[in-house]
């Protein structure tokens, strides 16, 4: 298991929480806007709440966009939480079009759906969803959702979803009505979670430490 894992702190995110779950499994964990301190890190994790747009210009800021995606690319394990999963993909529509860090090719898009007798539900997504297996068959071995049961429940706040270009890189899929969600991205070792690990209970606490362990 990791001894240390870095949180990138860019003024917008749920560090501190996110921080208490790594801490739970005896981690320890350091919070940096470094450039330096995060080409440096063993593992990241990328976390965020709110606009796609804002968050972007906070990591643009603090000259991280680059150390991000030199991390991403030298294969050790970076996980990114809900916007921070967002902002893993090529761009957003979110209030406009915007650049994303590229990690992952794709676009985030607004959440909309229906239930069966054709109502709209309300957006955002608030609650708990089960994570599902996508129908094409990736396996969840070897991943941060190692262990976990078809369908267990993570808890969700968002109004966008991304929509990976390759569906290989979904490794779990919710529905909110019609509209399939993103619940968890991979490629390679990088990671996204749109749900939040930290506030899904104990699904949520395996999700952390096989994040941990995952190399």
């Amino acid at each position: 298991m990791s001894e240390r894992v870095t949180i990138v702190d860019y003024g917008l995110g749920n560090i501190f929480s996110v921080a208490r779950a790594v801490e739970h499994f005896g981690v320890d964990v350091l919070l940096s806007d470094d450039p330096c301190v995060l080409g440096e890190a063993s593992r990241l994790i990328l976390p965020g709440v709110g606009a796609f747009a804002i968050g972007m210009q906070g990591l643009r800021e603090r000259a991280l966009i680059e150390p991000l995606r030199k991390f991403a690319a030298s294969g050790r394990p970076l996980l990114g939480i809900c916007l921070g999963m967002q902002m893993l993909l090529s761009g957003s529509e979110e209030f406009g079009d915007h650049e994303g860090l590229g990690i992952i090719p794709g676009l985030v898009a607004p959440v909309s759906g229906q239930t069966a007798t054709g109502a709209i539900l309300k957006v955002p997504h608030v609650g708990w969803s089960p994570l599902h297996n996508p129908l094409f068959g990736n396996s969840w071995d070897g991943s941060i959702l190692a262990g976990l049961p078809e369908a267990c429940e993570a808890y969700f706040v968002h109004s966008y979803t991304a929509v990976p270009a390759d569906d290989a890189h979904r490794l779990a899929d919710t529905w909110y009505g019609n509209c399939r969600i993103s619940a968890a991205v991979r490629k390679n070792n990088v990671y996204g979670c749109q749900f939040h690990p930290e506030k899904s209970g104990p699904a949520g606490l395996k999700i952390i430490e096989n994040f941990l362990s995952v190399v």
